[in-house]
């Protein structure tokens, strides 16, 4: 049984945990922008880790259940209603046969996560079902695909449902405006000014920011090196080309590129960077490497002991 597609939305994405060991061909890792939202929805139904879901971009989507099942939603709220009746994120529900399940606009945050039971079937191109329209792959045509009109999304049928709640104290704040940032190894080519002005800017989110990176629009920040050898991109780099306009990489960045980069969001940082609508405002402030694995192993601790 399946859910089918009523509205596809603005973007409506299959994803997993991402295509793990494929950069070498210049494939990217591709997943949820908000990781930890992703988790919770797959721990509030007892679904493996890596089970898909759908990642749902400022809303606009609504599917029809073909079946009884379960599902979770976690990340931002996107005025969610269930046969027009509004539910709330980070708790799960029990659909029956016929329902209507609808996101609207966001209220707060910018993505949400939908799980089903047991996760959605679809079959995997190397070893993934993560969507990167950007390489056409993955997704349920495996071709990248977004969600569109009429697409049959399966499951399988589930009639034993638990409400559950993710606690409070997990669900992350998406007002938060400061992204920590580890420090990378380029940044002494910033000079005490540049990262001072970094640091202590304000940095509006472009309009032209998507999931392959963040835009921002603010302070010019500028570095010693006119260029670099390209190089591996780890997610998060903060990369400064020309114009002095930071970029942060995010889940379907490229492989390599030869921009200087002054750090680094973490992951968590990432998840909360990836819920800012273009015109947000954020900052950024620098943590060591062992406060961002604290930060990594507390959340990533919680979730395991609620499992």
């Amino acid at each position: 049984m399946a859910f089918k597609v009523i509205k596809p939305g603005l973007l409506a994405l299959l994803q997993d945990l991402g295509r793990h060991g494929h950069q070498s061909l210049g494939l990217t890792t591709g997943g949820p922008m908000d990781e930890m939202a992703f988790r919770w929805s797959n721990a509030l139904l007892d679904n493996d880790t890596n089970s898909a879901q759908i990642e749902i971009t400022f809303g606009m989507f609504s599917l029809e259940a073909q079946a009884d099942t379960s599902i979770a939603i976690t990340g931002a709220d996107l005025g969610a209603t269930l046969n027009d009746k509004s539910i709330s994120p980070w708790r799960s529900y029990a659909i029956k046969k016929g329902d209507v399940l609808a996101f609207h606009q966001p209220i707060w945050g910018l993505r949400a996560y939908l799980a089903v039971k047991g996760g959605f079937l679809c079959e995997p191109t190397l070893g993934s079902v993560a969507t990167v329209m950007r390489e056409k792959i993955g997704g349920l045509t495996g071709k990248g695909d977004k969600l569109q009109k009429g697409d049959v999304l399966k499951y399988q049928p589930f009639s034993n449902h638990q409400d559950r709640a993710v606690p409070r104290l997990a669900i992350p704040n998406y007002g938060q405006t400061e992204i920590p940032v580890i420090l990378g190894y380029q940044y002494e080519s910033f000079s005490t000014l540049e990262r001072a002005n970094f640091f202590s800017s304000d940095y509006r989110v472009s309009g032209n920011s998507d999931r392959m990176g963040y835009r921002l629009e603010g302070k010019v920040i500028t570095s010693d090196l006119k260029g670099i050898i390209s190089e591996g991109i780890a997610y998060g780099a903060i990369q400064v080309p020309k114009d002095g306009q930071p970029i942060v990489l995010l889940r379907d960045r490229q492989t390599i590129g030869g921009y200087p980069k002054i750090g680094c969001v973490t992951r968590y940082g990432g998840g909360t960077l990836s819920q800012q609508k273009p015109g947000d405002v954020i900052q950024f402030t620098p943590i060591t490497v062992d406060q961002a694995e604290r930060e990594r192993h507390l959340q990533m601790s919680r979730l395991a002991q609620w499992r």
